[in-house]
């Protein structure tokens, strides 16, 4: 299954014009929203923190492997212009195809929710670095301008929505079907004999991620069409609803 490093926006000296805390603060939330939409997708993902800066998440990023590196920003208007901007940008870094097709992608869901969609646009760059310095593909989304007070009023209140639109731009580069979120719910393998198949798609043609024994433990984020999301132990994958007991 896929695996994203998740880097929110640590700077937080960006004040949203409202007065609903920084830039950092809003993105942490948003990245929070988007939590529960990555399991019930299983797309794994790591995180970084508050305390970390964006060079020390790209450093750690690229330590391990990873499939995309998205980071959760919102923009601010050059001196001058503070709250005459308004708009989402998903950077890019060209030459990078995967890059690209998921900045378009972002775009594309987004534009479906932000009220002027004509202002969505991608953009390729190399002067920021969590798109510049990652070994993985990388999107760095400005979602609105936190200076613009009907910006930030609207990042500020469509939290789920933003993180949904991400999802399922995610689950569509990544080609998963799109699964709501559900409350996790325990659940126990339950078979006469043999094993049951960890896949990486609910499909009988998937790849088989694991073999889960009779009485295994695992952990359901989502159902689809006879199949559950499912953690097992480290590995995420899809499991045929008939064998899993909850």
């Amino acid at each position: 299954m896929p695996i994203i490093y998740l880097s929110p926006s640590t700077q937080e000296w960006n004040s949203y014009v409202t007065g609903s805390g920084s830039e950092e603060y809003n993105m942490n939330l948003l990245a929070d929203a988007l939590v529960p939409y990555l399991l019930s997708n299983g797309i794994r993902y790591k995180r970084n923190r508050p305390e970390m800066t964006a060079g020390s998440s790209i450093r750690e990023a690229n330590r391990g492997y990873y499939d995309l590196y998205l980071a959760l920003h919102s923009n601010g208007a050059p001196e001058g212009r503070y709250g005459e901007e308004r708009g989402i940008i998903a950077f890019y870094y060209p030459g990078s195809s995967q890059g690209q097709r998921a900045a378009e992608l972002i775009a594309q869901e987004l534009r479906k929710i932000y009220p002027l969609p004509g202002k969505v646009t991608t953009r390729s760059t190399t002067s920021l670095g969590e798109v510049a310095q990652s070994k993985a593909p990388a999107v760095l989304v400005e979602i609105g301008y936190h200076d613009n007070y009907a910006d930030a009023l609207w990042i500020e209140g469509h939290m789920d929505d933003i993180a949904q639109q991400l999802a399922r731009a995610l689950t569509e580069f990544f080609g998963l079907p799109f699964i709501y979120p559900m409350d996790p719910a325990k659940g126990t393998v339950t078979l006469s004999w043999g094993t049951l198949n960890l896949r990486s798609y609910p499909a009988p043609t998937g790849t088989v991620i694991a073999n889960m024994p009779n009485g295994s433990a695992v952990t359901i984020y989502g159902e689809w069409q006879g199949w559950y999301v499912v953690h097992y132990g480290d590995q995420a994958g899809y499991a045929a609803a008939a064998y899993i007991d909850r």
